[in-house]
Order: C-alpha cells, then structure tokens, then sequence
C-alpha cells in the first residue's frame, strides 16, 4: 500500500482537479467509467500547489504538459525527473534511453488499474516499414535501459492475442523490458500472456539490480524472464487459462537466463501463485539459456511464498532444452506452502537450508541499495 507520507506533485493548472475518464478493461479486472464531475488527481496530492521545474504532467486529454508519454520522456533534459501520468489508457510505445536516468513515472490515480500504458505487438508482427519483425525485445511496450528508474502505481500491458493473429509464430509480447540497475517498481501490474516482463540488462557483463514490490503479474509462457537480479516482494503471480491448449503444461511462470559469474538471480520472497487454469497445469520455472550466453546458469528461489493448485507440485520444473537440464542450475526452494507447493518426490523440489536462506535475502540480492527504505 502507498504511504500515507508520499505526495503527488501538482500542477499549478489544476492538474489535479479533472474529470474522470472512461473505464479501461485489461487483463483480469476492469475500471468502471465514473460519474460526471471533478474529482482529486489521486489520494496523496497536497492542497496547495507546487512548482517543480524537474516535473511534468501527462494527461492524453491535454491537461497536462504533454498528451503522451513518450513525449514527456523526449522532453526530460537531465537525471532525477518525475511524471505524473494521469488516469486513463495510453496505447503507445516507450523508450526510455540509457541517459535519462533516476526518471519517476507516478501513476496519479488511485489505483494502478486508473493509469495503463498499452500497446500489441508480438516477437513476430511485421514491422510497417517491411524490414522485419520486432523480435521480442522489439515487441515490448515499455522499454527502460536507464538506471535509477522508478514507477508506482502504473499498469503495463502487451494486449497481443494469440487468438487474433493465427498465421503469427513469434508469440512472445512483452509488456516491459527494463534493462537499467536500480529499477523500481511499487504497486504496479503487468499484464500479457507470454514473456510478460522482461527482467534484463544491457549486456552480459553489466550488473541490473531490479525490485518489485506489491506487484501483480499475468502471463502463460515464462512471463517472468531475462538474466537481471531481481527480487519480488509481496507479488502476486497469476497464471492464465489458454483456448488454445487441451493439455498440461499450459507454460511457466519464471525463465531465468542469469549469467553464471552472478552470484544472484531472481528472488521470490512472501508473495502468491494463482491460477485460471486448471489445476497442475503450470510449472514453476524453467531454465532460459540462450544462444548469446550458453554458459549461463539460471537463478530462482521461491521462498515463503503461497503456491496454488494450478502449479504442478510433483513436477514443478521443467527444461527448455534437453541440453542444459533444470537439475544443473540454480533452483531451490524454501518454506513454501499451498497445494502447489507439496514435496510428492524431494529431488524434484530442491530445497535451501536454513543456513542458506539467510543468505537469500533482498539485502544480499541488492546490496547497498535499499529501494524498500524509501516512502511508496
């Protein structure tokens, strides 16, 4: 839950003063349209102004200092600037080059439902100048490559469906690939069906520390993927019934591609896995080594963590190529619980001593960074 003690910035126009949009139906939850009338831009805003030079307001009603949020990106001239988006869809692409660092994107609605941030390609939609596909880095909606970078209260989408685009193979959509170090996400919800959130860095050699806390993820197929060290806190994960399939394994939920010289992964800390489809038809994980990296090992540990029925409690790993087994990588477990979670057969659930889970921690994931600390 967002801090009583954290503010919106206001705009000296009113920003904050506007009427309520229609509603926005993605993923598994809907905003209903409101009723006529003036309503406060969010929860925490002051009541008297403030003017910050290093703050611009979005609003694709143009209400604000920009109808886009790219827009409001281009225009962000130096490190430690802040967007306040206001409610409502904006179905666009981001970039967010690797210069425009320690950039806050507030979502300035109550809820991270009120600001989307939409957009459907897939790894193989045709690119309109001819020259390709987006590949599945290209495919996602938001891109992030700078540090520092920090977003509440804000839903990122891929709309793609598979449904809608039969003659299409390349079925990776991602909704965001955030590549920068210390890239933090609070009460977000990221929503798409496979390779949802891309979780990376910029190159194999460059350390990405990422946090995400009270965040909810949906997806099918290794929607929680890419080699940075990443720790979820308080997630929920869901996993999402599929027309397209009549058996089990509907997907996974975790694809890590950790480089083997980093000694941390993904940490899944007190968080929960529910599920639309039926019951054992999800693994937990399965080893991404790619063809840029085949020395990685990957890295997950699920700890504390409440697993649902729709994750297969006797099999719940599997292997994305027979050649880099899930047994010679970095999985283990510790003190899970729910039916998804049941030991049926010990070596198929590796599990941390408590020795180790002292060890596996957000402290030792993120180091001297503590994004927790700050006020959300």
């Amino acid at each position: 839950m967002p801090s009583p003690h954290f503010q919106l910035p206001l705009s000296r126009r009113g920003f904050l003063m506007a009427s309520a949009g229609a509603g926005v139906a993605l993923g598994l939850s809907s905003v209903p349209a409101q009723a006529g009338g003036a309503r406060p831009f969010g929860r925490y805003g002051s009541p008297a102004a403030r003017l910050d030079a290093t703050t611009l307001y979005v609003d694709a009603r143009g209400r604000g200092d920009h109808t886009t949020v790219q827009a409001a990106v281009n225009a962000v001239t130096a490190a430690g600037w802040t967007l306040v988006i206001a409610p409502g869809t904006y179905r666009e692409t981001v970039s967010v080059d690797a210069t425009r660092t320690d950039l806050t994107w507030l979502g300035a609605g109550d809820d991270p439902r009120d600001v989307v941030i939409v957009f459907d390609n897939a790894a193989g939609t045709p690119k309109p100048d001819g020259s390709g596909t987006y590949g599945t880095t290209g495919s996602a909606t938001t891109t992030v490559r700078a540090d520092g970078f920090t977003a509440r209260r804000i839903t990122f989408a891929n709309d793609w469906l598979r449904a809608d685009h039969p003659g299409i193979t390349g079925t990776q959509a991602v909704a965001l690939k955030v590549m920068g170090d210390r890239s933090a996400f609070h009460d977000c919800r990221f929503l798409g069906h496979q390779d949802t959130l891309y979780a990376d860095t910029t190159s194999l050699t460059v350390l990405a520390r990422q946090y995400f806390a009270d965040c909810y993820i949906e997806g099918d197929v290794d929607f929680v993927f890419g080699r940075a060290t990443a720790v979820f806190e308080h997630c929920h994960f869901r996993t999402l019934t599929r027309t397209d399939l009549a058996a089990a394994p509907y997907g996974f939920v975790f694809a890590p591609s950790t480089a083997a010289a980093n000694p941390y992964g993904y940490l899944v800390t007190d968080g929960r896995v529910t599920s639309q489809a039926p019951d054992a038809y999800y693994k937990l994980a399965r080893p991404w080594v790619p063809s840029s990296d085949t020395t990685a090992r990957p890295m997950l540990t699920v700890r504390e963590t409440w697993l649902g029925p729709g994750i297969d409690a006797v099999s719940p790993y599997a292997n994305m190529s027979a050649s880099y087994p899930w047994q010679n990588q970095r999985f283990a477990e510790y003190r899970n619980s729910g039916p998804g979670a049941e030991i049926t057969v010990a070596e198929n659930r590796p599990q941390l001593t408590r020795a180790q889970a002292a060890s596996a921690t957000r402290a030792a994931y993120l180091g001297d960074w503590r994004p927790w600390r700050e006020e959300c």
